[in-house]
């Protein structure tokens, strides 16, 4: 059996160097003070030795671990992952936070944590304990939980708040969820549209209401009714059943419908086929998210294209950069785009209305 291949340490490239473990600790760590011939020389030892700094000997070597900790909704993400419904939320967090922490020679690790009050303390308490992360970064409704932000505020803890706009601790960070809407309710008033139905999202989540604001927005300041045209749901499939149904069912039904995510504009989909509406000639449709799966129906399905990654990307950016240092005064806004496909149109000459 061949014998394994010896670990290159960081004992290693200090003699190859020919400097202390000190200075080649400094160099690693990117810290102030070193030479730039003398981290040439260093640098050069671990091109040469084909070295990894490990994130143990990182944090070893000074108050920093490392480690950048992403929290999600444990209910809701074990639900999308068994159902299997194409949701990439997750994937488009890793994406851009994966990468970027990668950059700065950091590691992302990715926790459930769950939203009851009863456990999320205690929960979130051991994962700080064994991870001691240099920041967390924090998801709806967690974002917007005092018990949490709460938490890491007491502990010093740098964070970032997706979809939380509220004045406190942390770094608030939005993707301009009531921009998102307005420009999609805008959209189809300039095909012609009318009656605009809105699929909102829960209370619980405040980005539910921000899309509302954006969509009631566009209406009324083109002099649209709102009246009876915004239902609510749950986020899931069968809630925009029941909503889409409900708005169908108006004496005079919208031609257009706006779904606060891709599970609701999916059944959306479905209950106005199942009506016989034609998508987009009776019936046009907008989603939010562009998840994967809204390129695979029939039409594809125009949607709001939520910059997860890119919002990621610039939270683990401000952590490692600024961490407590500079919070942004203002919440941090990364806009989203209107990815137009085949499920929009001009409302039909004949008006089902």
């Amino acid at each position: 059996m061949a014998r394994r291949r010896q670990a290159v340490t960081i004992k290693h490239v200090a003699a190859d160097a020919g400097v202390s473990l000190q200075t080649v600790s400094r160099v690693i760590n990117n810290e102030p003070n070193v030479r730039p011939a003398m981290q040439e020389r260093v640098q050069a030892s671990i091109d040469k030795l084909g070295y990894v700094p490990s994130i143990a000997a990182q944090r070893m070597s000074g108050s920093r671990s490392y480690l950048i900790l992403a929290i999600n909704d444990r209910e809701r993400t074990i639900a999308d992952w068994r159902n299997r419904q194409g949701s990439d939320w997750v994937d488009q967090m890793l994406l851009g936070g994966m990468l970027k922490c990668a950059e700065h020679g950091y590691r992302m690790i990715f926790e459930l944590v769950d939203t009851h009050n009863d456990h999320v303390e205690r929960e979130l308490g051991a994962a700080i304990a064994a991870l001691q992360p240099d920041g967390v970064i924090l998801t709806p409704p967690h974002s917007e939980n005092p018990l949490i932000t709460g938490f890491l505020a007491k502990r010093k803890i740098p964070f970032a708040r997706i979809g939380s706009v509220t004045s406190g601790p942390g770094i608030a960070m939005t993707m301009d969820d009531e921009g998102s809407a307005r420009r999609a309710t805008e959209h189809l008033i300039a095909l012609g549209h009318g009656r605009i139905g809105f699929i909102a999202g829960p209370k619980e989540y405040d980005l539910s209401n921000w899309r509302i604001d954006g969509w009631r927005e566009a209406m009324t300041s083109t002099g649209l009714s709102c009246d009876a045209l915004c239902v609510r749901g749950d986020f899931g499939y069968d809630s925009g059943v029941l909503a889409a149904n409900a708005l169908l069912d108006l004496q005079d039904p919208p031609t257009a419908i706006i779904g606060s995510n891709d599970q609701m504009t999916l059944a959306a989909l479905d209950a106005a086929k199942a009506r016989g509406l034609h998508i987009p000639g009776d019936l046009s449709l907008i989603s939010f998210d562009n998840t994967p799966v809204v390129r695979f129906t029939v039409p594809e399905l125009t949607a709001v294209d939520q910059p997860i990654a890119a919002t990621f990307s610039k939270a683990v950016e401000l952590l490692i950069t600024n961490g407590d240092a500079l919070v942004p005064h203002q919440p941090v806004v990364i806009e989203g785009s209107l990815i137009e496909r085949s499920s929009t149109a001009p409302p039909s000459a004949h008006g089902r209305a």
